[in-house]
């Protein structure tokens, strides 16, 4: 899976958004604010990725235990569908 082209993190004031741009930011009316964790998950799925790599890399970045790293990538995942922002 990877994030769809079309949006983009940006760092403004602190904070991470997700926003669309393009033809997307017609479609997608809005943004999504992501801590650290979700602009470093975000990065990562630029690429094509499996959620074992982004736990693999997850678990490797951060001092975290196995099943918090599973539901925050769970979390971020699901966040992401809704918003209609990845390829499977």
């Amino acid at each position: 899976m990877k994030v769809k082209d079309g949006f983009v993190l940006r760092k403004v004031a602190g904070n991470y958004i997700i926003i669309g741009v393009g033809e997307e930011a017609v479609d997608f009316n809005g943004m999504i604010t992501v801590n650290e964790t979700g602009a470093f998950l975000w990065n990562l799925l630029s690429k094509d990725i499996t959620v074992d790599e982004l736990l693999s890399a997850l678990l490797k970045e951060y001092d975290i235990d196995e099943n918090t790293a599973k539901a925050d990538i769970d979390e971020f995942i699901t966040k992401l569908k809704e918003g209609e922002l990845l390829i499977l």
